[in-house]
């Protein structure tokens, strides 16, 4: 993820009209986060930027009135693991790793992106996912709530699809309203920190650990 790529994530949301929508990324990505061979060169105004396309990413799409489907096909990490808990249901691949690192890649949540994680886990979970800030297998995300059920890698768009055309049938109005009746506490402060444009993490969102750190994460993944 980086600004452009933000950018148009937002920008298809603004622009669609669908019945339902599945996410999804290509074969055994689905999304690794931030690109952090670039976070750590930001200077204060493109932090903020970075910041704010975040925040505006995940109300634009957790608010998103229609069904949203997540075909989480392979690795979901950080960035990409929030992108994913924005949709309304999550299909994950019996392949890949899942968590929430941004802790341990000294990179802090913008607002939006910390309230759909406490928003969508138990307390217990998300204190496990986000202060831990490791990688855990299907298994153990199933378990967690990252996702909803577990499918083949073949599988995962096939059954995202399908559940996609499920929700797709409800009544419209009805599944609009009752999304936002479920989510309306944490869409509320997500549309407040959007409309006014500013995050607490705005000033000092990255520390002078942040480029050793995702340096030393990048490298553990080579």
């Amino acid at each position: 993820m980086n600004p452009a790529l933000l950018e148009e994530v937002i920008g298809v949301r603004e622009e669609l009209e669908a019945d339902a929508v599945v996410l999804t990324g290509r074969d055994g990505f689905f999304s690794a986060g931030l690109d952090l061979n670039l976070v750590p060169t930001l200077d204060p105004a493109g932090q903020a930027e970075m910041i704010m396309a975040i925040n505006r990413m995940v109300a634009a799409w957790y608010g998103f009135d229609r069904p949203v489907v997540g075909a989480v096909n392979g690795h979901a990490i950080a960035g990409g693991i929030v992108l994913a808990m924005c949709a309304d249901y999550r299909v994950g691949s019996t392949q890949g790793k899942l968590g929430l690192t941004e802790a341990r890649v000294g990179v802090p949540y913008p607002a939006n992106a910390l309230a759909v994680v406490t928003a969508e886990l138990s307390p217990p979970a998300a204190r496990y996912l986000v202060l831990r800030a490791h990688l855990v297998d299907p298994p153990e995300a199933l378990a967690l709530g990252l996702v909803d059920e577990l499918a083949e890698p073949a599988e995962v768009l096939e059954r995202a699809l399908a559940m996609a055309a499920e929700l797709g049938d409800m009544p419209s109005d009805a599944y609009a309203t009752v999304k936002r009746q479920l989510r309306g506490p944490a869409l509320a402060a997500m549309r407040q920190v959007v409309e006014s444009g500013t995050d607490p993490l705005a000033q000092g969102w990255l520390s002078a650990e942040t480029g050793s750190a995702a340096t030393a994460a990048m490298d553990r993944k080579g």
